[in-house]
Order: structure tokens, then sequence, then C-alpha cells
């Protein structure tokens, strides 16, 4: 299959990155090399785009569709790692930053990689094919604490005991080895009315199984830290979210770099040397509109925060 994904709040990206022709970029999760065909249009030739991701398979279809461009440079890495990345290519500031935190409509429809509910395929999941743990280990290998745990805070699933109990039950037996296996014993573990629901009733347990293999939250406030700290003076830092957990991680991240003076009201100055790193440019978050949600359905859940760095 074709490594597809349709650029969400492309429109949107772009403006709010204030692009300058000469300028360095970094597209942190670089997928089908979307947002960054559009980067790239806008330095002219002059400025540089650094693309990042953990997947082999988005690296090489984005270099593929990218090849027009002579400004442009891959690496295969976790944006996560973002501080050294630069300090190996010896840049020592970039003038934007874009990351897209949502798995692409590649990785969800390629049936073999094991992200979807809709496909059968083996439990796997990794975005990164290299890395050791894989669905397959959470599911058979985790505890039923653990595994309740996880699909709580990472999925928010009601259902979460029920279900790591049958997991465990059936798994004693047999490992559980492909993904439409667990969808049935996610659906057997839940209650009737539950089914009827419009979200597919496999959908939450999906993703927090996919947040664990990944570490998706684990290193995401280092990350967002680390790429307020890698941009020069002016330089902007959007990032597209796609689930209320990595949106209050990225939001209260967002708050804290900016910093807030605690003095009383009546004070004349501030004296508490409260320290901040740049200014929220969007108080709320910038949604996808219905023209866009027309032709991308999984848009919907998009929010895109954008924060400038600020050097005084």
């Amino acid at each position: 299959m074709e490594f597809k994904h349709k650029p969400v709040l492309l429109n949107e990206c772009i403006e709010n990155l204030n692009i300058r022709n000469n300028g360095i970029y970094v597209d942190g999760t670089l997928g089908g090399g979307g947002h960054s065909y559009h980067i790239l249009k806008k330095l002219n030739g002059t400025g540089m785009l650094i693309g990042i991701d953990r997947d082999m398979d988005a690296i090489k279809a984005a270099t593929k569709r990218l090849a027009e461009f002579n400004n442009f440079k891959t690496v295969h890495d976790n944006h996560a790692n973002i501080l050294n990345i630069l300090k190996d290519l010896n840049i020592s500031g970039v003038d934007g930053i874009l990351l897209d935190l949502g798995v692409s409509s590649y990785q969800l429809d390629e049936a073999d990689r094991g992200f979807s509910y809709m496909n059968d395929a083996k439990l796997d999941m990794r975005m990164n094919r290299d890395d050791k743990l894989s669905a397959y280990e959470v599911v058979n290998k985790y505890s039923e604490e653990e595994l309740c745990r996880i699909f709580i805070d990472y999925g928010e699933e009601k259902y979460s005991k029920s279900i790591a109990r049958k997991i465990c039950q059936i798994r004693a037996n047999k490992p559980i080895e492909t993904t439409f296996e667990l969808v049935d014993i996610i659906k057997s573990a839940m209650p009737k009315k539950a089914l009827n629901e419009k979200q597919h009733p496999a959908k939450r347990v999906f993703q927090a199984i996919r947040i664990e293999v990944n570490q998706e939250l684990e290193k995401l406030k280092q990350a967002v830290v680390d790429s307020i700290m890698a941009l020069n003076n002016e330089g902007r830092l959007a990032i597209i979210t796609f689930h209320s957990l990595e949106d209050k991680i990225v939001k209260h991240t967002y708050e804290e770099m900016q910093g807030r003076c605690t003095c009383p009201k009546d004070f004349p100055v501030c004296v508490c040397n409260y320290k901040s790193y740049g200014r929220i440019v969007n108080k709320k978050p910038i949604v996808s509109n219905e023209e866009e949600l027309k032709e991308n359905s999984r848009a919907r859940s998009a929010k895109l925060r954008i924060f400038e760095r600020v050097i005084k």
C-alpha cells in the first residue's frame, strides 16, 4: 500500500508557522510528507527542512515524494530526541517545528501493521518496527493490573477491569495473536449496551495499547519543552493532537513554558522572578472547518496549538 497521510489542518499550520523563506524548519512527524511538501514550497529553495520519523516506511515514502527538493534532510529517529538530532546536524536553533501526533492513514489501513481494529492482522502497532515492545507483548505478558492501568490511563475505558480480566483468562489457554481475536475478547467483556454505541467498542483499548507500545505520552512533555528550547527567537512550535490526553499535556506544558507572575496584584513591580520562554499564540485550539471534515473525517478530533519562542 502507498504511504498516504492527508495533512490535517494544513493551511492553519502553514499560516501559523510564519515561515521565512531562508529559515530552518523541522517536521518532527514526517509521515508521508504532506505538511513538509508545503513547508518546502514556502522555503523557495533557500531555507532548510529536517524531516524526522521513527517509521522507515514514512521516511522512504516522503523521500520519494519530496525528491524535487534539494534542501530537505530525513532523520530516522523519534522527535523526542530533537535536541540531540539538531546537535548531530550542527544546528544551534531552528525557526519552526511541526508535530502531528496522529497515526497516519497508512499505518491504520495497512493490515500487517496491526494498528486497526477494522483489519485482521498480527498484533504489532510499532511505529518503529525495530522496537522490541509490540502489542503482542503488551496483550500477552502484561499483568491484569498493568493492562487495567493502561486501559484507564491511556484509553479512558470504563470497562477496563472486565476487559483486562477477560484477556488474562483467554491467554491462559493460548496466546492472543491477532487484532480480531482481541476485538472479540473486548466485545465479550462488555455489556450489550456498550456494543451499540456509535464508537467501535475496541477503539479505546486499541488506542491505549498503541500509546503504551510507542511510549507516546511518556516523553511528550519533555519533547514539547525541548522543542521550545530548540527554537530561535520568534520561532514557532505547532502541535496537532488527536485525543484529550495529548492535548492536556501540550496545553499545560505551554502554560508552564509561558510562565506566570505570582506576585500580588497590588505590587508595583514583579519580584517573583518568574521565567518565561515565550507566549501561547492561540488560547483556544484551532480545529478543522466543515470543508476539511467532509474530505477527511479523521480530522474531527484534531486540535492545533501554537507556541512562539521569545528570547529576552
